[in-house]
């Protein structure tokens, strides 16, 4: 990733490899139509998948949304043709045990569940699983689900030491999203001047559009 592009991320986890090449083509992209990059990731399943997962700046993300942004990045794709083989493009949301890949996600996610991995050594240990209690500046502080005897029950991760991150399911967590997601989408209606949506709270908070890409 280019330095200037790199700055453009406020990613703290990042793809390497052809993710990251992938990243770069398709960032830019997102940006010009409203939406954040959360993760690319490419894999054998299904002969080779793309998924780019992404979501608004408010958090929310509609099958609609999804279908936007699959429109919106396969030109690029075709393009700058990272790929070589014939692969089938997958855009979703992040979900309700999403990865938190930037700071502001453990902010807004403080007081639920986690799972993360880390680069380095922290605390003698590489791997965690505890509630987020405090995201400051350079770090998150984890209250521990199940401290080992004699480990502090909470441990400092810097940031700049975490690999990956994800939510954990629980109850709370998806009364929480889906209030979340549903105010947000509200505040995006009144916004846009549209009429109040019936629809239950989180309706399609999990949305996922599919499309195969031949080369």
């Amino acid at each position: 990733m280019t330095a200037a592009a790199s700055q453009a991320d406020d990613r703290i986890i990042r793809e390497s490899g052809i993710d990251a090449r992938i990243a770069l083509i398709v960032q830019p992209v997102l940006r010009g139509i409203g939406f954040r990059l959360v993760r690319v990731h490419l894999s054998g399943q299904n002969g080779l998948t793309l998924q780019i997962m992404a979501e608004r700046e408010d958090g929310t993300m509609t099958v609609e949304d999804c279908e936007e942004v699959s429109r919106a990045v396969s030109p690029a794709l075709d393009v700058d043709d990272p790929i070589e083989k014939a692969y089938h493009l997958e855009v979703s949301s992040p979900g309700i045990d999403r990865p938190l890949v930037r700071k502001s996600d453990f902010v807004t996610w403080t007081g639920h569940l986690v799972k993360m991995e880390t680069s380095v050594l922290v605390a003698d240990r590489k791997r965690f699983k505890g509630k987020i209690t405090e995201a400051g500046e350079d770090d998150v502080l984890i209250e521990r689900d199940k401290a080992a005897y004699g480990e502090e029950p909470t441990v400092r991760v810097p940031y700049d030491a975490i690999a990956d991150a994800r939510l954990v399911l629980t109850d709370d967590l998806i009364r929480d999203a889906l209030s979340k997601d549903n105010r947000a989408r509200k505040e995006a209606r009144k916004r846009r001047g549209e009429p109040e949506d019936d629809a239950p709270d989180g309706v399609e908070a999990d949305a996922t559009e599919e499309t195969e890409q031949e080369m």
